[in-house]
C-alpha cells in the first residue's frame, strides 16, 4: 500500500481496452496517498487514507473519474 501510517487501503482495479489513456487522465489527480499502474487492460490503483469516509470519497472520485475518462477515449476513438 501507499501509506502504511494510513488506517484504511484499498485497491482499484480497472480493466478495459483503453485503460493507459485512462491512467494517464486520472494522473493529474494522483495525490501521495495513491500509487497507479498499468499492466496490459489493467489499470491498478492504490489508495490509502487515515478516515474510511476519506477513503469512500477518494475511491468514488477515482471512478467516477475514470468512467468519464474511459467514455470520452471511446468517442475519440470512434470517430
Amino acid at each position: 500500500m501507499v501509506n502504511y501510517s494510513h488506517k484504511y487501503q484499498g485497491v482499484i482495479a480497472i480493466t478495459c481496452a483503453n485503460a493507459p489513456d485512462v491512467m494517464q487522465a486520472l494522473a493529474p489527480d494522483n495525490l501521495s496517498n495513491m500509487k497507479m499502474w498499468c499492466v496490459d487492460a489493467t489499470l491498478t490503483i492504490e489508495v490509502s487514507a487515515p478516515r474510511l469516509g476519506t477513503l469512500i470519497n477518494t475511491v468514488d472520485d477515482l471512478l467516477m473519474n475514470a468512467k468519464i475518462a474511459s467514455d470520452l477515449d471511446d468517442v475519440s476513438t470512434s470517430d
